[in-house]
């Protein structure tokens, strides 16, 4: 069968940072991660144009006799040499992206996931698994060790939540933090790559940090009920779930997060 895709921008007035794209036998899914505002970048074109340019040269540069995890790190230095002339890819807060690959050859299935987006692979016997790079959720599970002292809405509460992004930003492509495709080709040596037989696998997921909310956000659904969403509903009944529960707490007040409403990409395959 082939992929299906759906993508929503979180705000219908930002371009969308999320990217993927398919061909018969392979799949690239990026998510784009941004600069706050008032940080300075050091790019002139900005997280989409990142993403468009990495996911674009990713997907050329998956032939079946190269590693995916060559493919990525080649990607990487083709998309710096695209800006290295107008951009400064030395700034740490430069555009960078989660990346997941999927890549069917002959009879087995590779794989590549970078940072916190999400591949699942349903399994016959064995149920959804996920596969995913926990650093980034493991760092900011240690930071919530020490808790906001302010209250939810408050300015205090925001200068908070600002410094605390400010300590996980500081921790990006940096050994002993978490790692995404940015500038530097060897943060491909960091992804997590595996080989696993097709036989028994029915269905696969990719999936943005957007998308994947309604398990390892809000926690209301477990990997098989999202597999399940994507079989009865397809990628655009999972995002109109994700924006379900983003409405039901609008202040954040339940679920803290980065983003009211997020990018969310899924991208879904199924055997016949």
């Amino acid at each position: 069968m082939p992929f299906h895709a759906a993508t929503s921008p979180g705000d219908p007035d930002r371009d969308n940072e999320d990217f993927t794209a398919f061909t018969t036998d392979a799949a690239v899914l990026l998510d784009g991660a941004g600069t706050p505002s008032g940080i300075e970048s050091g790019c002139v074109h900005g997280v989409a144009w990142f993403t468009r340019r990495l996911g674009g040269l990713l997907l050329s540069h998956l032939a079946p006799g190269v590693s995916l995890a060559d493919a990525l790190a080649e990607s990487i230095e083709a998309t710096a040499a695209l800006h290295a002339d107008t951009c400064d890819l030395t700034n740490q807060d430069g555009p960078s992206a989660t990346v997941v690959i999927v890549r069917f050859v002959g009879d087995r299935l590779d794989y590549l996931v970078l940072s916190d987006s999400v591949l699942l692979i349903d399994r016959r016997y064995g149920g959804a698994e996920a596969v995913t790079d926990t650093r980034l959720d493991d760092l900011k599970a240690e930071l919530r060790d020490t808790p906001l002292t302010s209250a939810p809405g408050t300015p205090g509460y925001d200068r908070e939540r600002a410094k605390r992004r400010d300590e996980i930003r500081a921790y990006r492509n940096v050994p002993g933090g978490f790692w995404t495709a940015g500038a530097d080709p060897g943060a491909a040596r960091e992804a997590i790559t595996a080989t696993t037989p097709l036989d028994g696998i029915t269905g696969l997921a990719m999936l943005s940090d957007g998308a994947s909310r309604p398990a390892d956000l809000f926690g209301r659904y477990t990997w098989r009920a999202i597999m399940d969403v994507l079989a009865k509903n397809g990628p655009e009944g999972l995002i109109r779930l994700v924006r379900t529960f983003e409405d039901e707490d609008p202040e954040q007040v339940e679920y803290p997060r980065g983003k009211d409403h997020d990018d969310a990409t899924a991208v879904y395959w199924h055997t016949d």
